[in-house]
């Protein structure tokens, strides 16, 4: 017995519609830039790590739809997506620490 084809065409718009909504918050946010999100959060501004939380959102996405994740065993899906998130996290962090440190070191020499 062979298995039907099924037509992805509207999972394609509604994976389109979701990417498009967020990056429409991401381009609207970065055009305003609200002066309250200007305030410093932990390491930067929440408006920084609002744009951080949504790539990485949009790249969890984008994996589970065009990878193909949501059809993989529970453990592998696991091992991707926590692998990715750890390592992302990882990488923020270090440059959060690293940019605040250049800009305690510099601040003396540098007009920012």
């Amino acid at each position: 017995m062979a298995h039907a084809h099924e037509s992805n065409t509207k999972r394609i718009w509604i994976v389109l519609a979701i990417l498009t909504v967020v990056t429409t918050v991401e381009v609207a946010l970065g055009i305003i830039k609200p002066a309250f999100l200007h305030l410093h959060g932990w390491g930067t501004s929440w408006l920084n790590w609002i744009f951080i939380i949504l790539t990485i959102v949009k790249a969890y996405y984008i994996a589970w739809a065009f990878m193909h994740l949501e059809g993989e065993k529970k453990w592998f899906r696991r091992a991707i997506v926590w692998t990715a998130v750890f390592l992302i996290c990882y990488l923020v962090t270090l440059v959060l620490i690293e940019g605040d440190y250049l800009h305690d070191t510099l601040a003396p020499l540098v007009k920012w």
